[in-house]
């Protein structure tokens, strides 16, 4: 065994032992790089310069202004009014709750942009709403935790961020126009098996469908909404910057949370802040580790291994775009979105490359599986958070998500092997 071999094995195997074993991501991370370059004898200068370098990036700073921005208008009263705006849309439906639970995701997820957030925020309002009105407990968590997935699609999402510096730079403005299309696509098929269930169950409809009632809705609504077209046609347009945009956003949801739906007060701003800090403090730790681990694997050729292997086992596109597809969901079970992107985004991305995924279209391929995977045990943190809200037994709620997980696969197999369905938007604004 050369010892480039044998260095992989301990980069890695000391790694997945720390998964296990519940280590904290980042210090599983940051010790298994450590013992890796130990063993090669490499200086341990290299540590500290590649944790500096990662944290560097005027791009990244974009993440940090994001998570406040979601922070502050997830608090700032924006939710209700969000609720209130989807209900005119679609409550009129069978199963109308399910459908604004949907629906109110989409347009929350906008905003927040983390799944964990949609759920915790919108979750404890519309799950014991849905019960009071005749809905099951687990299937009002599990429509729950599965459209605040939408949210990681649909813009501004810092993982996009997040996953266009791990790719090399590759467009966040792209990012952006890409996931809006498999966002609303992902909406609608959770919306049909909604509705399938809803007719099965006999779920009840909301209030007649007025249309007088939907824009004054949208009037109340505009002000949060309008966040979101500030950051993207911002950004898409060449206005700014991500990292502008985000600073921009983080200022007008600032305005709007506290001088104009009034949900906040100057004491709440502070407590809010507070509770961003400890979030951001995570995620930077984690992309500062990540960096490291990222070289070792550069520096080991994981990545040309990795690809040299897959396309050892089958040259089928189809069958390696299915593997990928798999790795991604096995990895999202075990582990947090970031620290996927992190570390999986340098691997497998070249591979996917090679079989003609553009990297934009695997960018959004990867956010779902991701996504996914904050719904399955053992490490599913969405699934956590709504069973917790819904105050549901996790055994219960998973057995109530089958369904929509058949609908988010479906979806990521048509993002898959459809590429215009990412590629649209991007494509159309590029001209």
């Amino acid at each position: 065994m050369t010892t480039q071999t044998t260095a992989i094995i301990i980069l890695l195997v000391s790694f997945l032992i720390m998964i296990f074993l519940r280590f904290p991501i980042a210090y599983a991370v940051a010790i298994s790089s450590l013992l890796c370059l130990a063993y090669q004898g490499i200086n341990f200068n290299i540590l500290c310069q590649y944790m500096v370098k990662g944290i560097s990036s005027f791009s990244l700073m974009a993440v940090p202004f994001f998570i406040t921005m979601g922070c502050l208008m997830g608090s700032g009263g924006i939710s209700s009014k969000l609720i209130d705006l989807a209900n005119a849309c679609v409550g009129w439906m069978t199963g109308g709750m399910a459908m604004v639970n949907i629906v109110a995701s989409y347009f929350f997820g906008g905003i927040s942009g983390s799944a964990a957030a949609d759920t915790a925020s919108l979750g404890t309002i519309l799950i014991p709403m849905m019960v009071d009105q005749g809905y099951d407990d687990d299937f009002s968590t599990a429509v729950t935790i599965t459209s605040s997935c939408e949210g990681l699609l649909v813009p501004p999402s810092h993982n996009m961020v997040i996953y266009a510096m791990s790719a090399g730079g590759i467009s966040v403005g792209s990012l952006f126009l890409a996931g809006y299309i498999p966002g609303a696509l992902l909406a609608l098929s959770l919306m049909i098996g909604s509705y399938i269930i809803s007719k099965r169950r006999h779920y009840p409809k909301g209030e007649k469908f007025s249309f007088m009632n939907l824009l004054k809705q949208f009037a109340v609504s505009f002000w949060a909404l309008a966040a979101i077209i500030i950051v993207v046609v911002g950004v898409v347009g060449g206005w700014f910057t991500a990292t502008e945009s985000a600073a921009i956003a983080v200022i007008y949801s600032l305005i709007v949370s506290v001088f104009i739906y009034k949900g906040l007060t100057w004491k709440g701003v502070w407590k809010v802040i507070d509770q961003c800090i400890d979030t951001l403090s995570i995620v930077l730790i984690l992309i500062a580790t990540s960096s490291v681990f990222g070289y070792c694997l550069t520096y080991l050729h994981v990545p040309d291994k990795a690809a040299n292997l897959i396309i050892g086992l089958t040259s089928n596109p189809i069958l390696i775009a299915l593997l990928l597809n798999l790795i991604l969901l096995v990895l999202g079970c075990i582990m947090d979105m970031a620290p996927i992107i992190l570390i999986a985004t340098p691997i497998l991305l070249p591979i996917a490359k090679s079989i003609g995924i553009d990297p934009i279209q695997f960018g959004v391929m990867m956010i779902l599986n991701c996504g996914i995977g904050l719904l399955t045990p053992p490490v599913g943190s969405v699934l956590f958070i709504g069973s917790a809200v819904g105050k549901c037994k996790m055994e219960r709620v998973v057995k109530a998500t089958l369904p929509f997980y058949l609908c988010m696969i479906a979806v990521l197999l048509l993002i898959t092997f459809v590429p215009q369905i990412s590629m649209f938007l991007p494509n159309l604004f590029a001209k």
